[in-house]
């Protein structure tokens, strides 16, 4: 790739009005992260020298969501074409002397590669005014139509509605994305006219233009998938389906295993060890970190999590955000941890909550424990030592600390310390009464013949 600096022009002024959200359109999120902040994060990789996000309708949202990574914003006040939306970017890239990619955020899995090769491509030999991205759907419907030779020499991009009928024939469509050297881009932009069926700035008039001045432009090709935009809810869902299927050949070829791919659903972060097993209708929201070996049995839900080495992870099992399994350690079925450690080989096999909760290694945690955490106002901790073993269904009132080797009678209620290796009972004494529930019944049922 060239070592010229490169400037980043993001478009997101639409409405987005065919979501019917309240979310503007790009923020709407895959894997967990909003289409946007994919985008950007793609583009990044590429460090660019400048970035611009242009801005139009719902723009407090987009600006909020982009603060945080330092990039400009261009304010497109009004919806007057994407060519006038690049325009609005100019200000702030006042100076700049590089090459600029243009983008789109609503269409968001465009990747490092396919950006490399749009700048690569325009400084091929040929030098081209700009690059166009290509791509043939299997329906083109109504894609605007990029006219080129069979040497990817661009004569003019069409748009479907401007389109004749042997244009509309062409399978080659436009994305949208350009590369366009900077010292040329707001040179021809501002040569744009809007003598068209809609009365627009096209931004694709930038290749006709570019003709006019005696260079030519170009077009490279990508997978449709690569480039495909989302305009509503169901081509939301088909992007993430898009993403999903592709992130899951990624974790089998990394070297985990997945028994019902298309049941597994990953986050955008979703990091997996080698020779991990996960079971049928997995889901992993953003944060989880899964270390070799671990298996997350079918029907579990994790997220903010890390799994140790050769951890054990469900059946309807639920990890939340902090929730850390050190190396060999188990939960079952129905157990939910939150901001808890589970220690080396430590175990809680059924139905338990664990939260705010340290948990030695070795312990063992019986069906039905909870760690009561909250008051209603705050928050508190429980420590569970070493080799403690907490009968079934105990309650652990925080803060209170279990002590290395301490037993837990089931049934208890726990309310003060528990010192290491003693005996911890609370329960009223057991009382039976020889012949009373059959006294009982004989009573209740003479009371309800009377009625």
């Amino acid at each position: 790739m060239t070592s010229r600096p490169l400037a980043v022009i993001v478009l997101a002024a639409g409405k987005g009005t065919r979501m019917k959200s309240d979310t503007h359109k790009v923020l709407h999120p895959i894997a967990g992260r909003p289409m946007l902040l994919h985008l950007l994060a793609s583009a990044a990789e590429l460090a660019p020298a400048k970035t611009v996000v242009v801005v139009g309708a719902g723009r407090e949202q987009v600006e909020k969501a982009v603060a945080p990574l330092g990039v400009s914003v261009a304010h497109q006040a009004e919806q007057l074409g994407t060519g006038h939306a690049v325009q609005q970017a100019e200000a702030a890239l006042a100076g700049f002397e590089g090459d600029v990619l243009i983008l789109y955020g609503d269409v968001p899995l465009v990747t490092e590669a396919t950006m490399r090769r749009m700048i690569d491509r325009l400084h091929g030999d040929d030098a081209p005014a700009v690059v166009v991205l290509g791509f043939r759907p299997a329906d083109p419907a109504a894609y605007g139509r990029v006219i080129a030779d069979a040497d990817g020499r661009v004569d003019r991009i069409v748009e479907f509605k401007d389109a004749s009928p042997e244009e509309r024939a062409v399978t080659l469509c436009n994305s949208g994305l350009m590369a366009v050297r900077g010292e040329d881009l707001f040179a021809l932009l501002s040569r744009l006219g809007n003598a068209n069926a809609a009365g627009e700035y096209y931004l694709t008039d930038l290749v006709m233009l570019g003709g006019q001045s005696g260079r030519g432009s170009a077009v490279i090709e990508t997978a449709a998938d690569e480039v495909a935009g989302v305009n509503s809810r169901a081509e939301l869902a088909a992007v993430e389906q898009a993403w999903q299927q592709a992130r899951r050949r990624r974790a089998m070829d990394d070297g985990a295993s997945l028994v019902a791919p298309e049941t597994v659903w990953f986050s955008h972060d979703t990091k997996l060890g080698r020779d991990v097993l996960v079971e049928p209708n997995v889901v992993f929201g953003p944060g989880v970190d899964v270390a070799d070996k671990a298996i997350i049995h079918a029907f579990s839900h994790l997220e903010g999590a890390s799994v140790g080495e050769g951890a054990s992870v469900g059946p309807y099992a639920r990890l939340r955000p902090g929730a850390v399994m050190e190396k060999g350690s188990r939960v079952g079925n129905f157990v939910e941890m939150k901001k808890a450690v589970l220690g080396e080989g430590a175990k809680a096999n059924h139905l338990t909550y664990l939260g705010d909760a340290e948990v030695g290694a070795g312990a063992n945690i019986g069906a039905g424990t909870i760690t009561c955490n909250y008051d209603g106002f705050f928050k508190y901790k429980t420590v569970i030592g070493a080799g403690a073993f907490i009968g079934s269904n105990s309650a652990l009132v925080a803060p209170v600390t279990i002590g290395e080797g301490a037993i837990v009678a089931a049934g208890s209620t726990i309310t003060a310390d528990v010192e290491g290796d003693a005996l911890a009972l609370v329960r009223p004494p057991q009382t039976a009464k020889p012949g009373w529930a059959a006294k009982f019944r004989n009573v209740m049922r003479a009371k309800k013949e009377a009625k």
